[in-house]
């Protein structure tokens, strides 16, 4: 995408209405919907018979996923205890299994191949709902992606500590400051490092310090995986909301010249592993001089979010012509939206732009900076703000009518 792209005007969008975006999100948020459960197939068999009435051609894919990341993770980080404890008898055991502990967090939070998994969990399936509209004939295509499943919560998702912090420090604002998605993972992949390093280098002070934040580590990915999953209203029907509400939008105004793909992926809260299916199976088939991806985080907080730079642990930057595309049709639309530089996202975007294809992420904050109820079994349909979820329909619908002027 070049910068003359942007000469093209942007059409108005019909903003949904909001009676109907919560009707999607209360009806999902009664079922129970883990990561590679019943309840998820169940939500994307309705998300896709809905679609369906909408006059998009949709289907469920089943692809194969693990169901969690906190068991296998904290497998790991339960070695780099161990570790920790062996490297006061023989430096390089310690050094080993920390290492070791290290390299298996790495590649399962970050792009590499999940191989704790492989080794330490059983392969389940996780259920796509996969819908097109649009110019179905047409070569340039519009990802738009949400999820349908949802996350345990844990009490390391406790937000009191923060608010108090901000309010204490007097911060009126935390974005800008602090990230949408937090870096969580990096005390997780800090302990068996400060393990391996003390270990190797005889310092004990700091294989210590590395054995305690990996016992923290293990504690809270416990308490998660032992967790029920939360009605994920905000964090996850959000966005679903809006696919409906996109089908819609096509429905009543046909669009050309684009073909736009609704992916609402199944085990997203497993660390993208539906997403990660998805491009499996259809990246093959996506040009990446003619395919964009926007991801739709938790859009029902009070103001929308655009972040630079993604991922769990290295942050990259999202494609910035794409951005600016957003941007521009959010000001076209009298749309209130953010764009900072430091807060991160760690969300199904990073799939397609670690495979080099221009993707944005869109989310949203409360007056803190912050996601409320983010994980929290207080995330029900109730607390979600609706006029923000019906903006976010609106920008990306005024998006997809960008993308298919010519």
């Amino acid at each position: 995408m070049t910068s003359e792209r942007f000469l093209y005007p942007v059409s108005p969008a019909n903003r949904p209405d909001e009676a109907g975006l919560r009707a999607t999100v209360e009806r999902l948020a009664r079922i129970e919907r883990p990561p590679c459960s019943p309840g998820e197939r169940e939500a994307a068999h309705l998300i896709a018979d809905r679609l369906r009435g909408l006059g998009a051609a949709a289907r469920v894919e089943e692809v194969p996923a693990y169901g969690s990341y906190a068991w296998p993770v904290g497998a790991l980080t339960g070695l780099a205890v161990l570790a920790a404890l062996a490297g006061g008898r023989s430096r390089p055991l310690g050094a080993l299994g920390a290492a070791v502990a290290a390299a298996g967090i790495a590649g399962d939070a970050g792009p590499g191949r999940r191989v704790a998994r492989a080794l330490l969990s059983r392969r389940r399936t996780a259920c796509n709902v996969v819908a097109g509209v649009g110019d179905r004939s047409a070569r340039r295509t519009l990802v738009v992606i949400a999820h349908h499943d949802a996350a345990p919560s844990g009490r390391v998702y406790d937000q009191r500590p923060v608010r108090w912090a901000a309010r204490r420090l007097r911060l009126p604002r935390l974005a800008g400051r602090a990230a949408p998605c937090p870096p969580v993972w990096w005390p997780v992949l800090a302990g068996p490092v400060l393990v391996a390093l003390g270990a190797a280098t005889g310092l004990t002070w700091v294989r210590r310090a590395g054995g305690a934040l990996s016992a923290l580590a293990t504690a809270a990915l416990a308490d998660i995986g032992a967790r029920r999953a939360v009605p994920g209203a905000n964090d996850a029907l959000s966005g679903v909301s809006v696919l409906v509400a996109l089908a819609e939008a096509a429905r009543r105004r046909p669009l050309s010249g684009l073909r736009v793909i609704l992916l609402s992926a199944g085990a997203e809260e497993a660390l993208q592993e539906g997403v990660r299916g998805f491009a499996r199976r259809h990246f093959p088939d996506l040009a990446h001089d003619a395919t964009w991806f926007l991801d739709l985080q938790a859009l029902g907080s009070g103001e929308l979010v655009l972040p630079r730079t993604r991922g769990p642990l290295r942050g990259g930057p999202f494609d910035p012509d794409l951005g600016d595309l957003i941007s521009r049709c959010a000001a076209e639309q009298g749309i209130g939206l953010q764009r900072v530089p430091r807060p991160r996202a760690d969300g199904a975007a990073t799939v397609p732009a670690r495979h080099g294809y221009p993707a944005a992420c869109l989310v949203s904050v409360d007056e803190q900076g912050l996601i409320p109820h983010y994980h929290l079994p207080s995330d029900v349909p109730e607390h979600v703000d609706y006029r923000c979820v019906a903006d976010a329909a609106q920008l990306a619908e005024a998006v997809a009518r960008a993308l298919a002027a010519r």
